[in-house]
């Protein structure tokens, strides 16, 4: 019998997961903890870092872009839920797949998924951190921006997820396949 949550391209998609989880919870650690931005920007808007971006931090308590944003803690954790119902569903996904570039692009929003999620319970009040990990929602950092037009505010879990879209389209443009086999 088949496993719903195993398949040929698992275990790549799984391993770049915990990459992109490890990658991207580590630069929040620096930026906020060692960089320490927060104190930062309270003395100046942003860190130029090129001419079109900007390094800042932004507390963003909703989805991605700032997409339904969450003041209770009811909402936060409804949007941790969905974030980590949207990861079972996946790795289910996952086990389907039979390419490598597949399985590393739905790898990619997997670990973007959770690191998000992560940002979200250290901003949900109570016992599931100490205190110097608490955050105030999903930190973002990154604005792009041309003269006075600016993008949204984005993270490298952002990024993870849509280099992971971009590589799924990618991949069904390529390989004109279809990307997963069914059960048989």
């Amino acid at each position: 019998m088949k496993s719903i949550f195993f398949g040929r391209y698992t275990l790549i998609g799984v391993m770049v997961a915990v990459l992109a989880i490890i990658i991207d919870q580590g630069f929040k650690y620096w930026a906020l903890h060692i960089f320490q931005i927060g104190e930062l920007i309270m003395y100046q808007e942003a860190v130029d870092w090129t001419p079109f971006l900007k390094f800042t931090l932004v507390w963003n308590r909703g989805v991605s872009f700032g997409l339904f944003q969450q003041e209770s803690e009811i909402g936060l954790i409804l949007l941790v839920a969905f974030r980590l119902i949207a990861t079972v569903l996946l790795l289910a996904w996952l086990a389907r797949i039979h390419t490598k570039s597949s399985a590393i692009g739905i790898g990619l929003i997997i670990g973007g998924a959770i690191g998000n999620a992560v940002d979200g319970l250290l901003a949900i009040e109570g016992p599931l951190a100490p205190n110097w990990l608490q955050r105030e929602g999903v930190a973002d950092f990154f604005l792009l921006h041309a003269g006075d037009f600016s993008w949204y505010v984005f993270n490298l879990a952002d990024v993870a997820i849509v280099a992971g879209v971009a590589l799924l389209l990618y991949d069904m443009v390529v390989n004109k396949e279809p990307q997963t086999h069914g059960s048989s």
